[in-house]
């Protein structure tokens, strides 16, 4: 029995030393993991404050830009809304100060043409007959 013992312990033996490596082994693989790790997060970091970083600004700069931009363009389409809505409301005040303007001469003028018919027909006409002016309803 003593044959088979040995062999055992020597096998015993093996399998603690090859668990021993592979726990060295995973040990180091752990360990340049972490250094990996460590060197790409710093690649990435000095990659960001030297490319992200100027095009992050260059980019604030230009939505800066666009939106001064923006404000003064909608502060001159107001100022032209409001030129255009002034402007359209002198036009109908204008409008209607010639429409009844031109309304009172036109009545004027009938009334002037009226009177000189009205003359007109009593030096001309002397008959006995005499007809009733014509009334606003009876106007076409």
């Amino acid at each position: 029995m003593d044959g088979n013992l040995g062999t055992t312990n020597v096998l015993l033996g093996i399998m603690a030393a090859v668990s021993v490596l592979e726990a060295l082994v995973l040990i180091g693989m752990g360990i340049g993991g972490f250094l990996i790790y460590r060197r790409v997060m710093q690649t990435v970091t000095d990659l960001e404050a030297r490319q992200i970083a100027p095009l992050r600004d260059k980019v604030d700069g230009i939505l800066a830009d666009v939106k001064t931009v923006t404000a003064r363009v909608s502060q001159k389409t107001e100022r032209v809304d409001q030129a255009i809505s002034g402007t359209m409301d002198r036009v109908d005040v204008t409008a209607e100060r010639v429409k009844t303007t031109v309304a009172d001469k036109v009545n004027q003028a009938i009334g002037v043409a009226r009177g000189i018919r009205a003359v007109i027909m009593s030096v001309l006409g002397s008959d006995t007959r005499h007809e009733p002016p014509a009334t606003a309803a009876g106007r076409v």
